[in-house]
């Protein structure tokens, strides 16, 4: 009797971490989710490829690059407010129709030879452009779909989905590319998104609370009160305009250069350090299923600080075991931030205004990564790698802590419901 009881136990324990899939629209959201995010993983290689294929410059690819993240910041204040008049679902749908078409379009110019840098460029506007109206109203949905009490574990599962594909996603995408070509992984990406639209169908979701009659600009103005009374949120905000900046450029340029540059740690060893930095995301995220973070943004902020270690490592003793273990904690560390911002967000402004509200968010915390890529790339070349390093894990540690003394960062617990039955 006490084995069958223990058994019991154990699948209770298991339930309550997948509790949100026993809510029926966040099933048909997650697997719709889950096939995009999948096909998805493969893009920014296929991208990267087919440009190269078509003029090996670096200078080119920075350009379709930047177009597509240019046009992302221009539209997302646009997306907030529309994912707030209009049903989010059916948002998603036409954004993904739009995918299709690019997408289609970038494989079949690079399948018949005619794609040049220029048209990348012009389809690359209309793929930020449509990720701008997709990610708020991504945000503002998922509250929609789930119950207080599981909203934890449904920001969880996705995000062990996005880790996971991360991880994999390069490889498998690697593969297609030098086997079958940059257009091929193109291909399978508009497939995922076909293929979600009709599952995204099956969500079936209240009207938008949001009546109408006001203007576009009214909606923003609304949205930036709705943002600016909540000093929690804007003071992580500004704090990760520095982080960023300081993650893509340290990170995403002095790293790989570094790896390239020095024999301590190599190009092999950088793939050991940005993969442990994935598995620890993906752990993360297992844990997040079943233990509740009751203070989301203090642990949040902490696990982000956590970042300054790995940086700290590369610009002191880049040896791969070393950077593999602070590149693991640090990307527990930022999961930890991610799912307890994503439920910070949903259960605490209002529903009817949260897409504006992300969009905000997204605006201010994306703005400065473009700066951090420059930046760096200037400072590698001016400056000691190892000062420069050592000056940016001291300032990121330091943006990410200095929130802490926020009264409502510090304090914001979780709402009355918020927390399963025996948490």
């Amino acid at each position: 009797m006490e084995g069958w009881a223990d058994a019991q136990q154990r699948v209770e324990v298991v339930m309550r971490g997948l509790a949100a899939m026993q809510d029926r629209n966040f099933r048909w959201f997650f697997a719709a989710r889950a096939i995009t995010m999948i096909t998805g993983s493969m893009s920014s290689i296929a991208l990267a490829f087919a440009v190269l294929e078509i003029d090996n410059d670096a200078r080119s690819l920075s350009v379709v690059l930047a177009a597509f993240t240019i046009s992302n910041i221009v539209f997302l204040l646009f997306g907030g407010v529309v994912a707030d008049r209009l049903p989010r679902a059916l948002i998603i749908q036409v954004c993904y129709v739009i995918d299709i078409l690019s997408i289609g379009a970038m494989a079949a110019l690079l399948f018949t030879g005619t794609a040049t840098v220029p048209l990348l460029v012009l389809l690359s506007v209309v793929n930020g452009a449509s990720s701008a109206f997709v990610l708020p109203a991504m945000q503002g949905i998922i509250p929609q779909l789930t119950t207080p009490e599981n909203l934890q574990q449904a920001n969880a599962m996705l995000s062990f989905v996005r880790s996971a594909v991360t991880i994999g996603g390069p490889i498998i995408a690697g593969i297609v590319v030098a086997s079958a070509g940059p257009a091929w992984a193109m291909l399978v990406q508009a497939v995922g998104w076909l293929i979600a639209i009709p599952v995204l169908a099956l969500v079936t979701l209240p009207p938008p609370a949001h009546g109408g009659g006001t203007s576009m600009f009214h909606d923003l103005r609304a949205g930036w009160d709705e943002f600016w009374s909540r000093p929690w949120l804007w003071t992580i905000v500004i704090a990760f305009m520095v982080m960023n900046a300081i993650h893509v450029g340290a990170w995403g340029v002095v790293g790989p250069y570094i790896a390239k540059n020095n024999d301590l740690l190599g190009i092999a060893g950088w793939g050991w350090v940005v993969s442990a930095e994935g598995v620890g995301v993906l752990l993360m995220t297992l844990i997040l299923l079943w233990f509740p973070l009751r203070r989301p943004l203090r642990y949040g902020m902490i696990g982000m600080a956590a970042f300054a270690i790995p940086v700290t490592v590369l610009g002191v003793h880049p040896a791969v075991v070393l950077l593999v273990i602070a590149a693991f904690i640090a990307g527990a560390g930022m999961e930890v931030f991610s799912t307890g911002w994503n439920v910070a967000m949903m259960e605490n402004v209002p529903g009817e205004r949260l897409s504006r509200v992300s969009s905000y968010d997204m605006l201010g915390s994306w703005v400065a990564i473009p700066v951090g890529t420059l930046v760096f790339g200037w400072l590698i070349t001016h400056a000691d790698a190892a000062t420069v390093l050592l000056a940016s894990g001291a300032v990121y540690a330091a943006a990410a802590l200095i929130t802490l003394f926020v009264p409502s960062v510090w304090r914001m617990g979780r709402p009355v419901g918020a927390l399963p039955p025996g948490a």
